[in-house]
């Protein structure tokens, strides 16, 4: 073996060990909270955290659902599939009429959209809640979709760019068949574009389901309250026994492991075509 081959061999052997190692320390925790999550107080204290759990109980999830965190599951399930459905229409809407059609101040009034991204969320904070205070819509559902489900300046960013690298003459050809603008939006360009929408789909999902400081402002009683916030107050009441805290985070964690794991391939295409960081 000629030492070029020796180099690029021990290279490539060192990016492995470093993903390796990588990978270990982002799985580690998970593991160790669910492998806590499914052990007794007698075998959390008795054995090590690395132990796997024998035999394996399910009585602390039993007792963090009692405790109410079944109602925050679902309460956040549904404010997220009702953002992240709102954020997608509207973006993609927004998106194209940014990226492909043309009328006065397109450009002024993307930049300026866009450049509200760099306005803290805490800034935004009390102004939504004298808001929705003056409404009385605090500690009801609108509280927690209304503000987000209109799109954000990141979708939006993300869908022009991505809507702007498809082929002109695709759509041209689409308006020449006599397809409207409506037809070209729904035939032809979200089609082409599942991969990026998949990928906007798991980031809105992820931000909303671990969205914490407005709803604990928005909605701090118990009817409304969602999984981030209910699981703060468990950590609170339960400070002392591990083994609950640690089963109410993993039912938090848990629909976000399953829902990478079933759109990963979309994710890493858009990737690859996009360089989405």
């Amino acid at each position: 073996m000629s030492t070029e081959l020796r180099r690029a061999a021990g290279r490539s052997a060192a990016a492995y060990v470093v993903l390796v190692a990588g990978a270990l320390l982002t799985v580690a925790p998970l593991v160790l909270s669910a492998f806590t999550a499914v052990k007794t107080p007698v075998q959390f204290t008795n054995e090590s955290a690395l132990t796997p759990p024998h035999p394996v109980t399910l009585d602390n999830f039993r007792t963090v659902l009692e405790q109410g965190l079944g109602r925050a599951l679902a309460v956040t399930a549904l404010m997220t599939v009702c953002v992240t459905f709102g954020q997608l229409v509207i973006s993609i809407l927004a998106a194209y009429a940014f990226a492909r059609t043309s009328f006065p101040g397109r450009e002024v009034i993307f930049w300026v959209y866009l450049g509200t991204m760099m306005v803290p969320t805490a800034v935004t904070l009390i102004p939504l809640y004298l808001m929705f205070a003056k409404l009385g819509w605090l500690n009801t559902f609108w509280a927690l979709v209304l503000p987000f489900v209109f799109g954000s300046p990141y979708a939006i960013f993300l869908l022009r760019q991505y809507f702007r690298s498809i082929p002109g003459e695709l759509i041209d050809a689409a308006r020449m068949d006599g397809a409207n603008t409506l037809d070209i939006l729904v035939h032809v360009v979200v089609p082409m574009s599942r991969p990026i929408l998949a990928t906007l789909t798991v980031i809105t999902i992820v931000s909303q389901w671990n969205n914490f400081m407005w709803p604990l402002v928005a909605a701090s009683g118990p009817k409304w309250q969602v999984l981030t916030v209910a699981t703060a107050n468990m950590q609170t009441q339960y400070n002392s026994q591990w083994t609950i805290v640690m089963a109410a985070t993993t039912l938090a964690i848990a629909p976000l492991v399953v829902l990478f794991l079933i759109f990963q391939r979309q994710v890493l295409r858009s990737i690859a075509w996009t360089g989405l960081k």
